[in-house]
């Protein structure tokens, strides 16, 4: 991905330099014990889908107690330090140079998307941090949780380091393409803040309230999963029209190798060898592939209907 002449965004607050935001503090609790609740190495494992994908990596969590039949309990976090004043504008070290690139163009994009469609279009902020930081109206953000929209405040939380994961851990991307992975995800992530101000998500929060079983209310997350995939798909196309030399050899499959390695399906059958359908809260690998694929070959919010 070829990134140099994107423009910067300076809606990003940079906490990546406070003291851990009360990880080496306060830590925190995890569903544990005799309820039959979820290890620490489940937790990561849904935190790394979370990151990738997620809305608030506690849905997960809790979607996640089906396969190992304990309660609906989510964990608990504490902090007893506090966060240094975050700095706000365009990082300049490199990752932070490229997030606030890739969140430029994605603003870029979707403005000229929702000015065609005679709506007016503001943009997510992305809070960087390391370990751990305040997620504001969606509670802490930590590490394991990995990156996520929160819906009242508009605000995208991502921890940079889960991008090394993905790439070595989980196989989901290798060399300079994990740049264009890194977009892919971020774009992800500005798609569920789409589908708040089309007022999607208040609308599927709703269904999901109304849901007569789990089962149920996790397939709804899987079309809102299946659809932010979709948008990110969309802003490729657009941003591929706008600059031509932006895709490299080897992007979009990075993008589909992804998309498959975090997958319901596959860090299921990673985790715990079986896979559970009813428990998919995000889409099984072909599905994610599909969507993506859908948004960036027609590049319309209306071939994103993963509801119809």
């Amino acid at each position: 991905m070829r990134y140099d002449d994107f423009r910067r965004s300076d809606n990003i607050d940079d906490r990546r330099d406070d003291d851990g935001g009360g990880m080496g503090g306060g830590g925190f609790g995890l569903p544990m014990g005799g309820g039959g609740g979820l290890g620490i190495g489940t937790v990561i494992i849904l935190g790394l889908i979370g990151w990738a994908v997620g809305i608030d990596p506690r849905i997960l969590i809790g979607g996640a107690e089906i396969l190992t039949g304990g309660g609906s309990q989510a964990p608990s976090y504490q902090t007893d330090r506090k966060t240094g004043p975050a700095k706000a504008g365009a990082p300049s070290d490199e990752m932070g140079s490229m997030i606030a690139g890739v969140l430029g163009e994605i603003d870029d994009r979707w403005t000229e998307i929702f000015q065609a469609d005679g709506r007016s279009y503001r943009g997510p902020r992305i809070v960087l941090f390391r370990n751990a930081t305040n997620g504001g109206r969606c509670g802490m953000a930590q590490s394991a949780m990995g990156p996520f929209y929160c819906p009242p405040d508009q605000q995208i939380f991502l921890d940079t380091g889960f991008f090394r994961e993905v790439e070595t851990r989980f196989r989901g991307c290798s060399g300079n393409a994990c740049k264009f992975t890194a977009a892919y995800i971020i774009a992800h992530e500005a798609g569920h803040h789409i589908q708040n101000l089309l007022g999607i998500l208040p609308k599927a929060t709703a269904m999901q309230q109304r849901a007569g079983s789990k089962a149920e209310a996790n397939a709804i997350q899987v079309k809102i999963e299946l659809q932010a995939d979709c948008f990110s798909g969309v802003w490729v196309n657009r941003e591929a029209k706008k600059r031509p030399g932006f895709l490299e050899a080897g992007d979009i499959d990075a993008a589909l190798q992804t998309a498959s390695a975090i997958g319901d399906d596959t860090l299921q059958r990673q985790s715990t060898g079986r896979v559970v359908p009813d428990s998919f809260t995000h889409g099984s690998a072909a599905q994610r592939k599909q969507w993506f694929m859908t948004g960036y070959q027609n590049g319309t919010v209306a071939a994103c209907n993963t509801f119809q």
